[in-house]
C-alpha cells in the first residue's frame, strides 16, 4: 500500500495532482495530511526528504518525492497513467513538464484557493500571457486528441497536473475560450476533484496563505462562511 502525503486541500495545488491522479485511475493509496503551521519543514522532513510535499512512501520505507516523480514512478507500475499512443503521450508529458516548471506569475498572482472567489484588481501582462497559453496548450490537446480530456478520451496525468489551474480558473474568474472552459470545468466535475473541493472548505485556515491570495485582490465570496 502506498502512502501519499499531502499538505492541506484547499492551499496545496502541488499535492493536488498525484492525489487526483491516483484516485481517479483507482490507484489504492492511504492518504496522510499534514496541514501547514508556521514551519513544516520539521515535520515534512519526518517522511520528505526534501522537506516538502507531495511524497509518496512505497512499502513504508522508500520515498518518491516531487509530483512529476511520483507520476512517473507510478507509470511504471500503472499502463494507464500516461496514454497509450507515442505522440499523445509525448505531448502529454511535454505539456505536463511545462506546467511543472512553468507558469510562475499565474501561481503567484492566482495562489489556489478552493474555498473563495476573488475578484483581481488587474490581469497584468505576465498573467496573460500565461492565461493565453494555457489557453492554447488545452485547445491544442483537446483538437489534437480528440478529447474530452487533454490527450483524448482518457483521464491520464497530464490532466491530473492541470487540476490546479481548474481551481485558480474558478477562484480568480479568469476567462478562457469556450471550449478551454468547458474542459476546466469538466475537470472540476470529476469526482475526485468534487471531494477534494468538500474538504478542503472544512480545512482551518492559514493565514499566511491567505494574505498570500489577497495580494492582487479582494474576496468576492467565501464558501466555507456557509458550511455548517
Amino acid at each position: 500500500m502506498y502512502q501519499l502525503y499531502i499538505a492541506n486541500k484547499n492551499y496545496s495545488s502541488w499535492s493536488l495532482r498525484p492525489w487526483a491522479l491516483m484516485t481517479e485511475l483507482g490507484i489504492p493509496f492511504e492518504e496522510r495530511n499534514e496541514l501547514f503551521t508556521d514551519d513544516n519543514w520539521e515535520i515534512f522532513r519526518k517522511f520528505s526528504p526534501s522537506g516538502k510535499v507531495p511524497c509518496l512512501v512505497v512499502d513504508n520505507d522508500f520515498a518518491v518525492w516531487d509530483s512529476l516523480a511520483i507520476v512517473e514512478y507510478l507509470a511504471e507500475h500503472y499502463p494507464k497513467v500516461w496514454p497509450t499512443g507515442a505522440k499523445a503521450r509525448a505531448w502529454a508529458r511535454s505539456a505536463s513538464a511545462e506546467m511543472h516548471s512553468g507558469f510562475s506569475p499565474l501561481r503567484d498572482i492566482c495562489s489556489m484557493n478552493c474555498s473563495v472567489r476573488i475578484q483581481l484588481k488587474d490581469i497584468p501582462a505576465p498573467l496573460a500571457k500565461d492565461i493565453a497559453r494555457i489557453d492554447e496548450l488545452w485547445n491544442e490537446g483537446l483538437s489534437r486528441f480528440g478529447g474530452p480530456f487533454l490527450a483524448g478520451n482518457e483521464f491520464t496525468a497530464v490532466d491530473a497536473f492541470f487540476t490546479p489551474v481548474a481551481f485558480r480558473i474558478s477562484t480568480y474568474g479568469l476567462e478562457l475560450s469556450p471550449a478551454a472552459m468547458a474542459y476546466s470545468r469538466r475537470l472540476l466535475e470529476l469526482p475526485s476533484l468534487k471531494v477534494w473541493a468538500d474538504a478542503a472548505i472544512l480545512e482551518p485556515r492559514h493565514e499566511e496563505h491567505e494574505e498570500w491570495c489577497l495580494q492582487n485582490g479582494s474576496i468576492i465570496s467565501d464558501v466555507r462562511l456557509t458550511k455548517a
